[in-house]
């Protein structure tokens, strides 16, 4: 587990940023809850880690220590689950942005690796909209693109939560921290009009929507190398001069 945190020493910032004019930092923020009975309810930090790590193998960017608890009031009902406010997040973030441009370091982008954290596309907005270089990341459109790139079968709105994608993830990178069970844990709730009101107790009794007997440690690797090509797109903009 020692890969969630990078080995950096302050000198090996210091030789990254020499001769940089625009320096930008990835801040992996996951979460703690449940995934079923056999993905680690540090899931979603994982997959935020190692879309952060495989970004980091490809840039010259700044890689952060995750955030390991955020917004996951849905799952409240399940044992594990523990969260935080929105505001506690917001504010966090935030703290973390001012902390790295007073240090010289400009651009931020927010890996995220829970759905559940609607506020952080507001602080990226309201940043955006103080003239501060912020992103989050990956857009609904990196995951597609990612999903095809994969062969990934299972459509982004029925792969909800514990399905395939986040079991290729783990498969690839941490497949010490999967327990049996995803070959025979598929369930499908593609209706979930009320999940903010009756969050994922209302819609799945396992706590699993998706299709997790359908991931495999290859998919796990071409869904990072995707998301690795098209975080370009955003390290351009971040760092260009207009």
């Amino acid at each position: 587990m020692s890969d969630l945190v990078p080995a950096d020493t302050t000198e090996d910032v210091r030789t990254r940023s020499a001769g940089v004019s625009r320096q930008v930092a990835v801040l992996p923020v996951g979460s703690f809850e449940q995934h079923g009975p056999y993905l680690p309810l540090a899931t979603d930090t994982l997959v935020a880690c190692a879309v952060a790590r495989e970004i980091a193998g490809a840039y010259p960017v700044h890689l952060l220590p995750p955030v390991t608890i955020s917004c996951s009031h849905e799952h409240a009902g399940w044992p594990g689950t523990v969260s935080i406010s929105s505001v506690t997040l917001h504010a966090v973030v935030r703290d973390i942005a001012a902390s790295l441009r007073r240090s010289g370091v400009d651009a931020l982008v927010v890996v995220n690796g829970h759905g559940g954290n609607y506020v952080l596309g507001n602080v990226v907005q309201e940043s955006s909209a103080r003239g501060e270089r912020m992103a989050l990341f990956p857009a609904a459109e990196d995951w597609e693109a990612a999903r095809e790139r994969a062969g990934v079968v299972t459509s982004l709105l029925t792969d909800m939560h514990a399905g395939e994608i986040e079991t290729s993830i783990l498969l690839h990178a941490h497949p010490e921290m999967l327990r049996p069970g995803y070959e025979t844990s598929d369930f499908v709730a593609d209706d979930r009009r009320h999940l903010l009101t009756l969050g994922m107790s209302g819609y799945t009794d396992s706590g699993v929507i998706g299709r997790p007997s359908l991931g495999s440690a290859e998919k796990g690797k071409e869904l990072l190398a995707s998301l690795a090509d098209s975080f370009g797109a955003y390290f351009s903009l971040l760092t260009s001069d207009a």
